[in-house]
């Protein structure tokens, strides 16, 4: 498979910067009236690829949502680098950690190059003219995804891959420390989930940039993850490595979901097999899971 992305573009490198930390302290989430995530704890590793998962409304959503000053706690807090956010001022946050949501919408006629160069506001002030160091990296965050040539079409003209190329270079034109994403893969056929989780992960090796995904495809989270969040009706029930914390038990409990965990035969990750309903047995050889990280 021959990916649209070029992780062997200029790129500015972060590897001398220090990698903040991003942390839920007791905190409790949700709407007025009702809380989906209560009491979270939650330390996510800098410089690593997290991804969490879980059932539909375990509260993932939530969770990145308030990590990223979408809404408000309603209770506890979220830290980065130990300091509570909400005494942040939103464009310093904006400069450390960025977001691009699960259903990003752009203005109608507006073209790549012009979408992607918003990533750049929060560095510049109210007045502050288009720089050339803006420019460049703009430029660097589409060589990086692969969309130089479609600099001037209209996002709206593109097909799915393509439009979330074109949001991710937004989010590094961006610069942050921290991206986090709400669901990148969803509606992208195989080849082009593949080409957006290389990218991210090509981003966290070259550049350290931690990045924190919520994904539904448990496979692909284990063989991309550093490590996972496994989550059940707002509560964390695993966090770690993906080959200590993917197992059949934990896939029971989270997701209701009667499963073997195999190792992968390409990654050595956890691969997690459905058995089905009417299966009355199922063996299969116990093989120890082992990282590859080659």
């Amino acid at each position: 498979m021959t990916s649209a992305f070029s992780a062997d573009a200029a790129f500015p490198s972060d590897s001398a910067l220090s990698t903040p930390g991003l942390s839920a302290r007791a905190l409790a989430a949700g709407y007025p009236g009702r809380r989906v995530i209560d009491g979270l704890d939650l330390e996510l590793a800098p410089g690593q690829v997290t991804m969490i998962i879980g059932a539909n409304a375990s509260g993932k959503s939530t969770l990145l949502g308030t990590l990223a000053r979408l809404r408000a706690p309603l209770a506890g807090r979220v830290e980065l680098d130990g300091a509570d956010v909400s005494g942040i001022p939103r464009r310093r946050f904006a400069q450390t950690v960025g977001l691009l949501p699960q259903h990003p919408t752009a203005p109608d006629g507006v073209s790549v190059a012009e979408l992607v160069g918003r990533g750049r506001h929060p560095h510049r002030g109210l007045f502050q003219r288009w720089s050339a160091d803006d420019a460049a990296h703009v430029d660097e965050a589409m060589a990086w995804t692969g969309i130089t040539d479609i600099a001037d079409r209209p996002v709206g003209d593109l097909s799915g891959g393509q439009r979330q190329r074109v949001w991710i270079a937004m989010a590094l034109a961006q610069d942050p420390r921290i991206l986090l994403l709400d669901e990148p893969t969803t509606f992208l056929d195989l080849t082009h989930q593949l080409e957006v989780l290389d990218l991210l992960r090509a981003l966290n090796r070259s550049r350290g940039t931690t990045i924190v995904a919520v994904l539904h495809d448990l496979n692909l989270a284990a063989r991309y993850a550093d490590r996972l969040v496994v989550m059940r009706e707002g509560a964390v029930v695993a966090h770690g490595a993906p080959s200590e914390v993917l197992t059949e038990e934990v896939v029971a409990d989270a997701f209701d979901l009667r499963a073997l965990v195999i190792p992968d035969p390409l990654t050595g990750t956890p691969l997690v097999i459905p058995i089905p309903s009417d299966a009355d047995a199922v063996s299969a050889p116990r093989v120890p899971i082992e990282r590859n990280d080659s």
